[in-house]
């Protein structure tokens, strides 16, 4: 039950799921539910209390800052269900609670998609023929192992100039971020509920082999302030940018269509076709040609352990990283600051002790010592400061891992998964539920899925 942690439960996919003595029924009624948890509750940028620094936006609470229930402005759409969220608690361990977590709220029942009903996984794995969609995503052997191939040329989106917008006469407000295409120096104006569709559009399509880190978190109070919209506006800046340069991801449909839609209507009717896209969940692994040789059973099984033990080992890492910062930026917050403020103020009043001896020279001693209690509380000043000037950095990066890490864990379970079932295939041959054909299908398709879990954006 430890919410705060994917990891507990990455290995899904283990035997003990699916040998329950009738492997022919488990496949025909196990959903493939391991993309549905995506949105575990270290998926996300977390609030302060739990691993944010303290300048950090609090996170979501009970409403939604985005008004979900507007149907997105057209009559003719409605808002999809999987949307809906329900706002949950988790309890850090010592008793810090922290605010109700985009993450763990957020359950997209993925099983209402193409490639997401049951058997789910077996849709891919036991397909007599593929359907031979319109995109291709190569995978080639690159320096350093499987690797996307990048576009002939890349860009990058800058987004900026965010402004305050309203609709139904002033009744509702939201703020409406401009994003500019390095490629194409054109502009289109977006809303943080935009953005929030194009994440679950790509988490439907690519969640089960390309991890797909989720948007900072939703706030109801104090949304149209300042410091928030700058904080959130740096948080889709980084988002975007990671979108952009991953070379499957910024080359896809749906984000191109986010992006260079020219009118409302385009806008709309690229969103009505990214919904009924049905190359999503499972059969996204049929597009991908992985230029290379099908690997057996026993090395797919080493690179997706590998891959586990290694992301599980950076995300400790980053855990540990924005614990032990939290740590620091409220010490130098608070009472170190407050420290350096009492030394200096200590040596002022010995200053004045100094004034009234009488003795010659008490003039130049005094100043010295007054100085030196004034330079105290710059110190403190300084200190104060700092984590907001290199700290701040760093912890905002880490917070962007953790939510690309964070992924892991459900992408891993559901390629254990696949591995598990080609294990008991050897039964379905047996009883002559499938063919030894059907079966060698199998390991090449897991093949693919094990070059699409090792491929790297660069």
């Amino acid at each position: 039950n430890n919410a705060s942690d994917p990891w507990s439960s990455w290995n899904v996919g283990k035997s003990g799921n699916w040998d329950n003595g009738n492997a022919v029924d488990s496949w025909a009624t196990k959903p493939e539910s391991a993309a549905g948890q995506r949105n575990s509750a270290s998926n996300n940028w977390e609030t302060a209390a739990a691993f944010g620094h303290p300048q950090a936006y609090q996170g979501p609470a009970a409403a939604d800052d985005d008004d979900w229930d507007d149907d997105w402005d057209d009559p003719k759409s409605t808002s999809p269900s999987y949307l809906g969220y329900k706002e949950t608690e988790a309890s850090e361990a010592g008793g810090v609670q922290r605010g109700n977590s985009r993450a763990a709220a957020m359950k997209l029942p993925l099983n209402k998609f193409p490639g997401f009903a049951k058997p789910g996984m077996e849709q891919y794995l036991l397909a007599k023929q593929l359907a031979k969609p319109k995109e291709k995503i190569p995978i080639i052997i690159g320096d350093y192992g499987p690797m996307w191939v990048y576009p002939t040329s890349t860009f990058d989106c800058v987004v900026a100039d965010p402004k305050k917008g309203s609709k139904m006469y002033g009744l509702k407000s939201y703020i409406e971020y401009q994003l500019t295409c390095t490629n194409t120096n054109r502009s289109v104006n977006h809303r943080y509920k935009h953005f929030d569709w194009l994440y679950e559009r790509l988490l439907v399509k690519f969640g089960l082999a390309i991890p797909i880190p989720s948007l900072p978190d939703k706030q109801v109070t104090g949304r149209f302030e300042e410091e928030f919209i700058k904080m959130r506006m740096e948080r889709l800046q980084a988002w975007m940018t990671r979108m952009c340069r991953h070379p499957v991801v910024s080359e896809s449909e749906v984000f191109q269509q986010f992006l260079n839609f020219r009118d409302e209507k385009e806008w709309k009717t690229g969103k009505r076709k990214a919904e009924k896209d049905e190359t999503v969940g499972v059969m996204i692994f049929s597009t991908m040609e992985p230029e290379a040789p099908d690997l057996d059973m026993v090395e797919i099984e080493q690179k997706c352990d590998a891959v586990g033990r290694f992301t599980k080992a950076m995300d400790d890492g980053v855990r540990e990283l924005l614990t032990v910062g939290q740590e620091h930026w409220k010490r130098c917050t608070g009472p170190l600051p407050k420290e350096y403020q009492k030394i200096g103020k200590a040596l002022q009043s010995l200053a004045l002790v100094f004034s009234t001896s009488g003795y010659q020279g008490e003039s130049d001693l005094n100043g010295a010592i007054t100085e030196a209690g004034k330079t105290y509380e710059e110190i403190a000043s300084l200190v104060a400061d700092q984590p907001k000037k290199d700290l701040h950095f760093l912890m905002e990066t880490n917070h962007e891992y953790k939510g690309f890490l964070g992924c892991f864990p459900d992408i891993i379970g559901a390629h254990k998964g696949a591995i598990e079932r080609v294990k008991e295939s050897d039964k379905l041959v047996a009883t002559s539920k499938i063919t030894p054909q059907d079966k060698q299908n199998m390991v090449k398709r897991v093949s693919t899925m094990a070059y699409a879990l090792q491929g790297k954006p660069n």
